[in-house]
């Protein structure tokens, strides 16, 4: 791909494919951080619902004093929600993929966005463990494909994994990197390898606190407490799970109990859940019961 700035300054138009938990996020930092921003999403409404999203959580740091109204002002005016893939990408700079954790899905999207963005453009998916050689390799050009691994809430939690594969050139890397920072991320690097760094440990933790529940060790609440009481973690594993989304977290476990062995076969508890629609956070029954404005009961 063609040399970036290594201030990633050059990146001046960013499109985010997905609108929704991870997408909408995405796109809030990448206005905040002075880029224009088009937002896509395939199902109708859902990227004006995630600019209104994006509004919310401005909104919100404005009355905390976290965010000057005429930031957020400009940030929204940069942001805009579009109907249409290849418009996103016409003339991006580059592109975010942040859409349901699918190889197939991801493969087919890239190969659209391949065709629609400028041969200059920095192409990123949001993966969380997927394999980003495999989804690289549905572009001509698979040097320009990085991962760029944000963490929910994208708006507040500072870590952004770039995931180079064997065939990213180092400008992708550095440019990926430098947006990162840009964002007022600390970026760190990793091999592309199952789970990455931050999956593979989370998860670990998160399916172990299952089994305690399972087990009746102790109760989600007291495990949570014991985690952030006594290993300083800033949330315990199972409302992390909660707000990931237990659909999500299953779907990884899968992949890795296939890619690393038996230590990550999901619990029962947790198929049980999927199985009947309690997903967390965004369902309103997880391992907790969560409120209509997302706040835990």
């Amino acid at each position: 791909m063609a040399s970036q700035d290594p201030l990633a300054a050059s990146i001046r138009t960013i499109a985010v494919i997905g609108a929704g938990t991870m997408g909408h996020g995405i796109a809030h930092v990448s206005a905040a951080a002075g880029a224009n921003v088009r937002l896509f999403d395939a199902v109708p409404g859902a990227a004006a619902a995630g600019v209104a999203r994006v509004q919310k959580n401005l909104d919100k740091g404005v009355e905390l004093g976290k965010v000057s109204a005429q930031a957020r002002d400009e940030a929204l005016a940069r942001l805009t929600a579009v109907t249409d893939v290849a418009a996103a990408c016409a003339d991006a700079d580059c592109v975010i993929e942040a859409v349901p954790e699918r190889m197939e899905l991801k493969r087919e999207l890239f190969h659209a966005i391949d065709a629609a963005a400028p041969g200059h453009a920095l192409l990123c998916t949001n993966t969380s463990s997927l394999p980003v050689a495999q989804i690289a390799a549905a572009v001509g050009d698979p040097s320009r494909v990085v991962g760029m691994h944000f963490f929910n809430p994208v708006h507040v939690m500072k870590l952004v994994e770039i995931v180079r594969h064997e065939r990213s050139s180092p400008d992708a890397v550095a440019a990926a990197v430098a947006l990162a920072e840009r964002m007022g991320k600390s970026p760190i690097v990793v091999a592309d390898s199952p789970g990455f760094a931050s999956s593979r440990l989370g998860l670990v933790i998160g399916l172990e606190a299952m089994r305690m529940v399972e087990q009746g060790v102790a109760s989600p609440a007291d495990i949570d407490t014991a985690m952030k009481l006594g290993y300083g973690h800033p949330m315990g594993p199972l409302e992390l799970t909660d707000l990931v989304g237990l659909d999500v977290r299953l779907g990884i476990a899968e992949y890795l109990q296939g890619a690393l062995g038996a230590g990550f076969t999901p619990p029962q508890i947790l198929r049980d859940k999927v199985a009947a629609g309690h997903l967390g956070k965004k369902s309103g029954t997880g391992f907790y019961q969560w409120d209509a404005d997302g706040k835990k009961r």
